[in-house]
């Protein structure tokens, strides 16, 4: 046990002897944790309940002590928000998400209950018909309901972080009274519409130009790969205003989709995330107000760019939802599994593989769990949001990976989930900015 004299060195205040107060059970402590390898007496003592680690540290060069706090554990509003997700995937994802991806279509009737229960606007003031949760909130959600159905996981993120989120930050009341509440209770659906066939991550290179005639803008211009448009009721538009201003010279429009002009083109069929609907649109010479416009002349890149870093985050979950999903089959399976004689479990080799998984997975869900909390007290988050993205993604294509291998044959039939698994992690390398994306906007941060 730690002597009150050695608890004072360490400069940890409001804490018993047996330093109960860290965030870890002491049962969990790291045995390695203090100078000269102090290890606990007993590592089986029962859990006390958790407690913040709370110590004071020297800050700069004056010496100066400040208290800190940090916590791992959800609060109870978000592990509310968690079981609630938990509950409707269990009840009305899991049973049917291999036939929905088998059939290419999307579950409206999921998409219902998802709504009923409160989860289509987890992020948004109740004012405007959401949760009034945080963002953290949300991310557990997404990462819940993409474990059930990666697809459906995306439907919701591009619907709240790329189309809500937006019309929150940057619309005028009128705009979030008349477009966010719908959108917050899933009576409609959002889509975004930036990408084109010649702009990808290269935005302002894209060819779509809205002009300004008298108090309205003709829009014209086709979008690519668009997800949600086939559902959508509601779409912000991203287009030229100004070519001579480059990426300064885009604007963002709210556009319905009822307005003439709107037309949805050929609907994608992927190779992942089957049941999401993705498509081209096509807007030809579509007339809306000049109130529709979303913030002012030239804010569409900086819109588009804040939606993709919230939209990153969510990505990040969905890539954590698909991990782990791997991890649960995999680990069910090796135990159950069994060759020469024994579980394949009791092998050297599938046991590292679960670990690395798991140990990659738990990294992933933090630097995740970390960009939203940033999002929440409302510092920028382009950097962190990016890492996130990155290391997630590359987590879940490789969590699949292996979990496909564990299973052998039976992993590449469609019998079982993991090769949807595979098929669906992919695109969280890709959509919502290139993995090579994130790391030119991680250097970029850095450099």
């Amino acid at each position: 046990m730690a002597s009150p004299e050695f608890v004072k060195k360490l400069g940890i205040s409001g804490c018993g002897a047996d330093l109960s107060c860290l965030v870890f059970p002491i049962s969990q402590m790291p045995l390695a944790f203090f100078p000269g390898h102090f290890i606990p007496k007993n590592l089986t003592t029962p859990p006390r309940p958790q407690r913040l680690y709370t110590a004071n540290v020297l800050t700069g060069r004056s010496g100066e002590r400040q208290a800190i706090t940090m916590d791992f554990s959800p609060s109870k509003n978000q592990e509310q928000v968690k079981r609630k997700a938990r509950r409707f995937v269990e009840e009305h994802v899991l049973p049917k998400a291999d036939k929905w991806d088998k059939t290419n279509k999307f579950p409206m009737d999921a998409w219902r209950e998802l709504a009923k229960a409160g989860l289509t606007g987890i992020p948004i003031p109740r004012k405007y018909g959401g949760g009034g949760h945080d963002v953290v909130s949300y991310v557990l959600a997404v990462e819940e309901i993409s474990k059930g159905s990666a697809a459906l996981g995306v439907t919701l993120a591009v619907h709240t972080s790329l189309v809500s989120q937006p019309l929150l930050w940057f619309g005028n009341e009128q705009q979030k009274m008349h477009y966010l509440r719908p959108l917050a209770q899933g009576r409609q659906f959002g889509s975004f519409c930036l990408t084109e066939p010649v702009a990808g991550s290269d935005v302002a290179s894209m060819e779509s130009k809205a002009t300004l005639k008298g108090d309205h803008y003709i829009i014209k211009g086709r979008k690519y790969f668009i997800m949600n448009a086939p559902l959508a009721s509601t779409y912000l538009v991203f287009a030229m205003t100004d070519r001579s201003m480059a990426h300064r010279g885009i604007s963002c429009f709210v556009v319905e989709r009822d307005m003439p002009g709107v037309k949805i083109g050929k609907i994608f069929d992927k190779m992942g995330i089957r049941s999401s609907l993705a498509s081209e649109v096509i807007f030809d010479d579509v007339r809306v107000p000049a109130e529709s416009m979303l913030g002012r002349a030239g804010d569409g890149f900086k819109i588009a760019m804040e939606a993709l870093d919230c939209g990153r985050i969510s990505i990040a979950a969905q890539a954590c939802g698909i991990a782990q999903a791997s991890l649960d089959a995999a680990i069910q399976y090796s135990k159950t599994r069994v060759q020469f004689g024994r579980p394949i479990a009791d092998q050297q080799a599938l046991r590292w593989m679960i670990a690395d998984m798991a140990t990659d997975i738990e990294a992933a869900r933090l630097l995740t769990h970390k960009a939203a909390r940033i999002t929440d007290i409302g510092k920028r988050h382009t950097k962190e949001a990016a890492m996130a993205k990155l290391f997630a993604a590359s987590t879940a294509v490789e969590a699949a990976r292996k979990a496909l291998q564990i299973h052998g044959g039976y992993g590449y039939m469609t019998d079982l989930p993991l090769e949807r698994y595979y098929r669906d992690a992919k695109i969280t390398e890709i959509y919502e900015g290139t993995s090579e994306i994130q790391r030119l906007v991680i250097s970029n941060d850095l450099l």
